[in-house]
C-alpha cells in the first residue's frame, strides 16, 4: 500500500473501513487500524497524521471521536504529539525503519502476546444489535425507545425506600451474603402484587429474581438450548432474545407474523422451545389475540414443545383492560414466563423474574450464583419497598396518564405527516413501528436525522434474516415531551421526502 501523505485525503479515508453495525466502537475501530498500518509501515515517521477535524470530515464521524483515538494512542506510545505541528508516528513503533536483519522489538512484542481473535469461542461483539447513544438527550427530537423520561421517575418516593432499606435492620440484611437467594420480600410482592395483575399465580420457590428480562432469557438459554436445539422466535422480534439463542443455538429459526401476531400453524411443530412477546410484540407493537393464544398453548401440547413467554411492556397499557398473560392460559406447565419492571420503575435498576417449575428454577438459580450469585439485595429491597408502600402502582398510574397523550399526539402526527406507514397499538406501550415506502433506506435516514437533532432506531436489527428489509423503523414517545412530538415528526417527514424525492 502506497504511503500517504497528509495532503493526501483520499488515501487516508480508503486506510479505514468503519462498520457502524459490528459492535466496536468508532473509536476502538479508528485506533485498530492505525495501529495495523503503524506497525506494518504504512504510515511514515515524518509526515503528520491528519488533524482531528479533517480526519473526522473525511471519515464522517465526530471530532471527539477522532480526537480520542489520537490520544489513546499516544499514551500507548504509538503516536508522537508535537505542539502545533500535529500527531506523527513514534519511530520506535515503526518497522520500516530497521536496518536488514535488525530484530523488531515491537513486532516480537506483538508476535508473542496471546492471539485472543484464535482463542475466543464467541464473538458476542459482532453481532447486530440495538445502537443508543448515552447521551441522547442532547438530541431535541428524541424518539428514543427502552428509556424513561427523567422528568418521570420519583426521586423523592424512592429515596424514601433506600432510606427503609438502610435502615438499622435493613443495613443488617443488606451486609449478609445471600449466597444466591433472593430478598424474601421482593419475591412476596412479585407473587402477591405484580404477578395477578397478568393472571398468573405462584409460589415462591416458582420465582427468581433477575437483572432484567435479558439475565433471565441467557440463564434459559444457557439450561435448555444446545448446539442443535430448535428455537422459533418472531421475526421480526428482540434482538437480544435472538442474539443469546444464537450464540447456544445453530438452529434458530425465523416465525412468522400477521397483523394479529405470532401466525400458529404447523410450521411450529418442529421446534423444542417457541419465544413469544405476546402482550406487546416486539418490536411491532401487535397484541395476540386470546383466541390465538389458546390456539398456540394447544399447540404446543400436541407437538411437545415449551413456550417461552416475554411478557414485554405488559405493564404499560392505557387502552382498556389487557389480555391476561399467555401464563394464565397454562395448565401443563408449557410457558417459562419472564417479566421485568424496567419500563416502569428504571432501566438502569436491572429487576427482573423468571417463573417457572420449582425444577427449573432452582437449576437457573444455581447457574446464577455462578454468573452473579445475586441481583444486588440493596436494589432488591429497595424496589421491593416501592412496591409494598403502593408507589409502583400510583406510578404506573402517572405514566398510563402520561403517555396516553403522547401515544395520541404521535398516532396525529403520523396520520398528518406520514399516513399510511403505522398501524396504531392495540394494547399501549410506548412505541410505534413504522413500515415506510419500499425505496426507504432506514439507515441512511437515521444517520441524516441525527444531523438534524432527531434520534430514532432503524429497524433492520430486528429482523433475522442478514439481508433483512431497509425501510422500517421505531419511534418512540417515552422521553419525547409531548410538545415535541408532532415539530419532530414534521421535520422527519421532511428529510423522507428530501430522501425519496417526493413522498
Amino acid at each position: 500500500m502506497p504511503m500517504p501523505t497528509r495532503s493526501d485525503g483520499a488515501m487516508w479515508s480508503r486506510l479505514f473501513e468503519l462498520d457502524t453495525q459490528c459492535g466496536i466502537s468508532l473509536q476502538q475501530q479508528i485506533r485498530e487500524t492505525l495501529v495495523g498500518a503503524i506497525l506494518d509501515g504504512h504510515i511514515p515517521v515524518d509526515v503528520p497524521l491528519p488533524s482531528s477535524r479533517e480526519l473526522a470530515r473525511q471519515l464522517g464521524v465526530a471530532r471527539n471521536t477522532v480526537m480520542l483515538a489520537y490520544q489513546h494512542l499516544v499514551d500507548e506510545g504509538y503516536l508522537l504529539a508535537r505542539e502545533r505541528s500535529g500527531f506523527y508516528v513514534n519511530p520506535e513503533m515503526h518497522r520500516r525503519n530497521l536496518a536488514p536483519g535488525e530484530p523488531d522489538a515491537a513486532a516480537a512484542a506483538v508476535e508473542g502476546c496471546v492471539r485472543w481473535d484464535a482463542r475466543l469461542m464467541a464473538r458476542p461483539s459482532a453481532q447486530r444489535n440495538i445502537v443508543k447513544p448515552i447521551d441522547w438527550e442532547r438530541y431535541e427530537y428524541p424518539f428514543i425507545y427502552g428509556q424513561m423520561d427523567p422528568a418521570m421517575f420519583p426521586l423523592n418516593d424512592w429515596r424514601e425506600c433506600y432510606r427503609q432499606a438502610l435502615s438499622v435492620q435493613g443495613v443488617r440484611d443488606l451486609v449478609r451474603d445471600r449466597l444466591d437467594a433472593d430478598d424474601p420480600l421482593l419475591v412476596e410482592q412479585i407473587r402477591t402484587r405484580v404477578l395477578p395483575k397478568r393472571g398468573v399465580w405462584a409460589a415462591p420457590e416458582e420465582i427468581l429474581v433477575t437483572l432484567g428480562t435479558q439475565n433471565a432469557l441467557y440463564l434459559l438459554a444457557g439450561l435448555l438450548v444446545s448446539r442443535h436445539t430448535r428455537v422459533g422466535i418472531e421475526d421480526p422480534g428482540y434482538p437480544d432474545a435472538r442474539n443469546i439463542l444464537q450464540m447456544m443455538s445453530d438452529a434458530v429459526v425465523p416465525l412468522p407474523l400477521d397483523e394479529q401476531g405470532l401466525v400458529i400453524g404447523e410450521h411450529l411443530d418442529a421446534c423444542d422451545y417457541v419465544f413469544v412477546t405476546p402482550s406487546h410484540q416486539s418490536p411491532t407493537t401487535v397484541t395476540l389475540p386470546a383466541g390465538r393464544r389458546k390456539a398456540l398453548l394447544e399447540r404446543a401440547a400436541q407437538a411437545g414443545f415449551v413456550i417461552i413467554e416475554d411478557d414485554y411492556e405488559s405493564e404499560i397499557n392505557f387502552l382498556g383492560s389487557p389480555t391476561p398473560a399467555l401464563k394464565s392460559y397454562d395448565r401443563q406447565g408449557r410457558v417459562l414466563y419472564v417479566g421485568s419492571l424496567s419500563k416502569t420503575l428504571d432501566p438502569g435498576l436491572r429487576i427482573g423474574y423468571l417463573v417457572g417449575p420449582p425444577d427449573l428454577i432452582r437449576e437457573a438459580r444455581a447457574l446464577r450464583r455462578l454468573m452473579l450469585r445475586h441481583p444486588p439485595t440493596n436494589n432488591q429491597h429497595a424496589a421491593a419497598q416501592f412496591l409494598a408502600l403502593g408507589h409502583h402502582d400510583a406510578l404506573t398510574q402517572r405514566l398510563g396518564n402520561v403517555y396516553r397523550e403522547r401515544w395520541q399526539a404521535m398516532g396525529e402526527a403520523l396520520n398528518e405527516h406520514l399516513p399510511d406507514t403505522f398501524r396504531m397499538p392495540t394494547f399501549g406501550g410506548t412505541s410505534y413501528w413504522i413500515r415506510g415506502p419500499s425505496a426507504l433506506d432506514a439507515r441512511r435516514l437515521a444517520a441524516r436525522a441525527a444531523e438534524a437533532g432527531i434520534f430514532f432506531e432503524p429497524g433492520d436489527v430486528n429482523f433475522l434474516s442478514e439481508r433483512p428489509p431497509q425501510h422500517c423503523f421505531r419511534l418512540g414517545f417515552s422521553s419525547i415531551p409531548v410538545e415535541r412530538i408532532e415539530p419532530g415528526i414534521r421535520r422527519l417527514a421532511g428529510l423522507i421526502a428530501e430522501q425519496l424525492g417526493g413522498y
